[in-house]
């Protein structure tokens, strides 16, 4: 007789009560896509750079007016729970606590893609546009671009933007505040 195997999907309550209990550490990468506990690569130097590079820019420009998440969990619902590299909250009083903030509190989401570009575009990037994100950057380390996604329906986004070294980016959310993309992506590398 042949036995099915059955596949448990967690929660995001699950996740948390996990964390809570000790048996997820706080050094651990992890994300909750699709009910699947998904263990994230350690991130590179230059990964490392980029994420701070964001937010020292991203808190620069945008002071009190927005609050910069960097590598924290975002709930997008009970079985999605990414955890970006930089998220661009609506600013609140209350800093989202208790309460923890939503997808329509968020402005904008950066993802710094060295090695997980495949994985952001078609796995991550639909559960932003379900969720209803407005915008969502990837920065393709590979390739030295900043790929733009605005406008979502459904599951995609209407709008897909590539800007290159030597162009400029706004947010959206915040048209007045430009970003040089090598700034963001640092100086060109030398291999």
């Amino acid at each position: 007789m042949r036995m099915e195997s059955t596949r448990r999907l967690f929660t995001t309550d699950d996740v948390l009560k996990m964390a809570e209990a000790g048996l997820l550490g706080p050094e651990e990468r992890i994300e909750l896509i699709d009910g699947e506990i998904i263990e994230m690569s350690p991130a590179g130097d230059r990964h490392v750079m980029c994420v701070n590079r964001a937010n020292v820019f991203f808190m620069e420009a945008f002071g009190r007016s927005a609050m910069v998440s960097i590598q924290n969990a975002l709930h997008l619902n009970i079985l999605n729970m990414p955890q970006p590299d930089v998220v661009v909250f609506k600013p609140r009083a209350d800093f989202y606590f208790p309460d923890r903030p939503t997808p329509a509190d968020v402005l904008f989401v950066v993802e710094v893609s060295d090695t997980t570009l495949r994985r952001d575009r078609n796995i991550k990037l639909p559960k932003f546009a379900a969720s209803r994100i407005p915008e969502v950057w990837i920065e393709d380390l590979k390739h030295d671009l900043i790929l733009v996604y605005r406008d979502p329906e459904g599951s995609q986004y209407r709008t897909q933007l590539t800007f290159r070294r030597g162009e400029s980016i706004s947010p959206v959310a915040f048209p007045k505040s430009t970003f040089r993309v090598a700034d963001l992506i640092g100086e060109e590398p030398t291999y």
